[in-house]
C-alpha cells in the first residue's frame, strides 16, 4: 500500500467520511471513492499493510515460547474477554483488542462478551468469512411475528447488490435452489469428504426437510481474472486465515476492498483516530464531521465532510452515536425516535452434538478446508413446526483426530507414540446457529460515571437470552443429536454449552432500520430519518438477526446505500 495517505491534521474538507475500517468500511470506502468522493476512512487502531504485518502468518506451534499459548499473567490482565474468541492465540494475538485498555460494563448477572478487533481491517482480518444470502423468510419474520419492526426492504431490493459484492469478493459454494437460502454468483465449492459424503445421503434420505450442502465462503477456490487483478490468488487450504493471508485468498479490507479505494488516489486514513462523536449543525440539519481523540497523544481534533457513513461496528457505531449529542438530540444523534441502543441481538450459539463415526479407517483427506458442511434452516419455514419462534442452521463437519488430539488422552510409552503417529477416530459435530428475537430490553448505553483511558464514556451492556431463544437452544441440542444418532453414530454428546450473548460475534441492532421514523433509526438505504446525511451500514442497522452469518448482507446493503448516497449528493438532497 505505497501510495497510502495518512493524515492526522488536516484544513481539507473531504466529500465523505467513513468511520471503521472492516468489512462494511472496506466496502463504503471502494464504494465512494470508486464514485469520485474524497474519502477519509478514520479507524480507531493501529494501521496493518496487508502481507507485512502478518506476523503470526505460516509461524508454527513448535516456533512459538508455549507452542500457541499466551503467559496467563498477559491473558489475564489483558484479554480476559477476548481469550474466549476461538482464533485467540499467540500468532494472532495483535488483531484483538486489549481488554485493559477497552473497558465496558454489564451487570454482573448478564456478561457479554465484546470481541473486538481495533487495527486497520478491523475484524475482516479475523471474521470466519461464511457468507450466506438472507431471503424474505428473514425479511418479513418481523411483520409476521409481531416481533421487532417491519423491515423496510425485501429480499428483491438487495438482490442485484448481492450479485455485485460476490462477484467481487469471491464465494465458493455449490447451486442448491434452496427457497430459504438463495444461491449466490459462486466459484466452485469445497469438497466433502468421504464421511460427509455418507452422512449427506443418510440424512436426505431420512429427512425431507434438510440438505447438507457445503458451507459457503469467502475464499478464492479457484480465483477469476478479476480476483488476480486486484493481487488474490488460490486458497491454499491452510486454514490459518486469522493470522493474515499473504495469498489474499480470503476476503478482508485489506486483500481486496483497501487496495482498489487507493487505486483511485481519493482515499485518506486517519489511524489512531478514536472517534468521540458526530459533529450535528442543526441551522443545516446536517452531520458536518466528526470529533476524534488521537489514541497515543490525546489530542483533539476535527474531521469535516458532505456525507458521514458509520461502519465502527455495531456497538462501536452505536456508542459514537450515542455519545453524540446536542440541543437538538439530547439522547444521541438521529434518535428521535428514541430506539438508539435498544434490540441488541446476537445469534445463538453454543449448542449441539458430537459423535464417533464407525469405519472408514482407510480414509482421509488432504490440507485444512477452511469452511465446513451446512444444513440450512428447516424449523417454522412452510408451518410453525416447534414450539418457539424464528429457526436455525446447523453448521458442522467430520474429521479425524489427529496427533493435537492425543495431549489429552491417557498413554504412555510405545504404544502411545505409535498412536501419536496414526490417524484417530472419525468424529463428526453439527453446532446450531438460531436467531435470537429483538427486544427493547436488550440494550446498550453510556455509563454515567465509568470512563476509558480517553474520557470517552464506557459503553454499559445489557444482553439476556430469553425464553424463546432457550427453547431454541434446546431444540437445537436435541435435534442435532438424534440425528446423529439415526445416523449410526457412537457416543452421541448432546451439548449446550455456557454461551454468553456477543460471543458469536455477530452483534446485530441498537441502530435498525424501519419505515416509520417514531419507531426506527434508519430508512431503506441506511439512511437516518432524521439527519439525512448521515448513513449507517453495520450491523448495528439490522431489524432482525436471521439465522444466517451476516457479513454478505451487511456488503450488500452498504454497496446499495453509497450508492444511493452519491446519487442523492448529485441532486443536492443531502
Amino acid at each position: 500500500m505505497s501510495n497510502t495517505v495518512y493524515i492526522k491534521k488536516t484544513q481539507e474538507k473531504f466529500d465523505a467520511i467513513v468511520v471503521g475500517s472492516g468489512v462494511t468500511g472496506g466496502w463504503a470506502a471502494k464504494e465512494l471513492c470508486e464514485k469520485g468522493l474524497k474519502t477519509l476512512m478514520v479507524e480507531r487502531g493501529r494501521p496493518v499493510e496487508h502481507r507485512k504485518d502478518y506476523v503470526g502468518e505460516g509461524v508454527k506451534p513448535w516456533e512459538m515460547p508455549f507452542r500457541g499459548k499466551i503467559e496467563r499473567d498477559i491473558v489475564d490482565e489483558q484479554y480476559y474477554i477476548q481469550k474466549q474468541n476461538y482464533a485467540f492465540n499467540d500468532a494472532t494475538k495483535h488483531f484483538f483488542a486489549n481488554d485493559r485498555d477497552h473497558p465496558y460494563s454489564t451487570p454482573q448477572e448478564k456478561p457479554f462478551s465484546w470481541i473486538r478487533g481495533n487495527q486497520l481491517g478491523g475484524k475482516s482480518l479475523l471474521w470466519h468469512r461464511q457468507s450466506y444470502r438472507w431471503s424474505d423468510l428473514d425479511f418479513t419474520a418481523n411483520a409476521k411475528d409481531g416481533h421487532g419492526v417491519d423491515w423496510p426492504i425485501r429480499y428483491k431490493d438487495i438482490e442485484s447488490w448481492y450479485d455485485y459484492v460476490e462477484h467481487y469478493v469471491g464465494i465458493s459454494g455449490s447451486v442448491e435452489n434452496i427457497p430459504v437460502l438463495p444461491d449466490s454468483k459462486f466459484l466452485p465449492p469445497f469438497e466433502f469428504n468421504a464421511v460427509e459424503k455418507d452422512l449427506k445421503a443418510k440424512f436426505e434420505k431420512k429427512y425431507n426437510d434438510r440438505k447438507l450442502i457445503m458451507g459457503r465462503c469467502a475464499h478464492l477456490s479457484k480465483p477469476a481474472p478479476h480476483h488476480i487483478e486486484q493481487g488474490r490468488y488460490q486458497c491454499m487450504a491452510r486454514n490459518e486465515c486469522q493470522k493474515g493471508c499473504t495469498f489474499g485468498a480470503y476476503f478482508s479490507t485489506q486483500s481486496s476492498t483497501l487496495p482498489a479505494a487507493l487505486k483511485t488516489n481519493n482515499l485518506s486514513i486517519a489511524t489512531n483516530s478514536i472517534v468521540h462523536s458526530v459533529i450535528y449543525d442543526p441551522k443545516t440539519n446536517r452531520a458536518t464531521g466528526v470529533r476524534v481523540i488521537d489514541s497515543e497523544t490525546l489530542e483533539t481534533r476535527e474531521y469535516f465532510a458532505k456525507v458521514i457513513f458509520l461502519c465502527a461496528s455495531t456497538l462501536g457505531t452505536t456508542h459514537v452515536m450515542l455519545n453524540s449529542i446536542s440541543e437538538a438530540f439530547p439522547t444521541g444523534i438521529a434518535n428521535s425516535s428514541g430506539v438508539l441502543g435498544h434490540y441488541l441481538m446476537d445469534h445463538l450459539y453454543g449448542a449441539g452434538a458430537n459423535g464417533t463415526v464407525p469405519g472408514f479407517e482407510d480414509e482421509y483427506y488432504s490440507g485444512r478446508r477452511p469452511t465446513g458442511v451446512y444444513i440450512p434452516r428447516f424449523r417454522n419455514v412452510t408451518k410453525k413446526d416447534a414450539d418457539f419462534l424464528r429457526g436455525y442452521s446447523f453448521a458442522g463437519g467430520a474429521a479425524r483426530e489427529h496427533w493435537s488430539q492425543f495431549a489429552y488422552k491417557d498413554g504412555f510409552g510405545v504404544d502411545f507414540k505409535n498412536a501419536i503417529k496414526s490417524a484417530g477416530e472419525w468424529k463428526f459435530g453439527l453446532r446450531g446457529s438460531g436467531e435470537m428475537l429483538p427486544r427493547y430490553e436488550n440494550q446498550v448505553s453510556l455509563h454515567p460515571t465509568k470512563k476509558d483511558k480517553w474520557g470517552m464514556p464506557q459503553l454499559h451492556i445489557e444482553c439476556d437470552y430469553s425464553d424463546n431463544d432457550i427453547k431454541m437452544l434446546n431444540d437445537i441440542a436435541d435435534t442435532a443429536a438424534e440425528m446423529l444418532e439415526s445416523a449410526g453414530l457412537k457416543n452421541v454428546q448432546r451439548t449446550i454449552e455456557e454461551w454468553p450473548p456477543g460471543l458469536s460475534i455477530h452483534e446485530m441492532g441498537t441502530a435498525r432500520m424501519g419505515k416509520d421514523p417514531k419507531t426506527s433509526i434508519l430508512n431503506g438505504y441506511n439512511q437516518a430519518h432524521d439527519v439525512p446525511n448521515l448513513f449507517v451500514t453495520d450491523g448495528a442497522s439490522m431489524a432482525s438477526c436471521a439465522w444466517q452469518n451476516p457479513s454478505l448482507t451487511f456488503m450488500a446493503l452498504t454497496a446499495r446505500a453509497c450508492n444511493y448516497a452519491v446519487e442523492q449528493l448529485k441532486l443536492g438532497n443531502i
